[in-house]
């Protein structure tokens, strides 16, 4: 494991990249219209922000595999918890492409372990084959409530 991963998404694409670029003491290493990211060495994270009409907050944490062995480990203990909820290769998201295994823990929380072999032009690529474009599987769960996408399902 190279990275630990965050990716937020944001209200205010500009105003949140002015913050972390302050927060950071670095500019980011990738800069879209919709879409920054920062690979830090201190701390080691891969810190990602969007502005892609989803709720502001957290959208996924994650593991950034240093090479396809690495992703490999990941994945199979990610299959011992019995936590895959999609398992990709060759997926174009967020201008990257990369071979991913999504999953989510207990509290709904989304997972994306991953290996990235080459930059992209665009954000996401052709739908896959579960109708996903881009950075997972629908989500089930609101991590803030602990509900689920339909009115009352989960929730207290």
């Amino acid at each position: 494991m190279k990275r630990f991963h965050v990716h937020l998404n944001v209200a205010r694409l500009d105003d949140s990249i002015r913050f972390y670029t302050t927060l950071f003491g670095a500019a980011p290493d990738v800069t879209r219209p919709d879409y920054a990211k920062w690979m830090l060495d201190d701390p080691r994270v891969n810190f990602a922000i969007s502005q892609r009409g989803r709720q502001p907050g957290i959208d996924h944490l994650g593991l950034q595999a240093g090479d396809p062995a690495d992703l490999a480990v990941i994945g199979a203990r990610l299959k011992a918890a019995d936590a895959v909820a999609l398992a990709e290769k060759g997926t174009t998201c967020c201008y990257a492409h990369s071979d991913k295994f999504w999953a989510e823990d207990p509290q709904g929380v989304r997972w994306e372990s991953f290996h990235t072999h080459g930059e992209a032009t665009t954000y996401t690529g052709a739908p896959n084959e579960t109708g996903a474009t881009c950075c997972g599987p629908a989500i089930t769960k609101d991590t803030a409530t602990g509900c689920g996408p339909n009115a009352g399902e989960g929730c207290c």
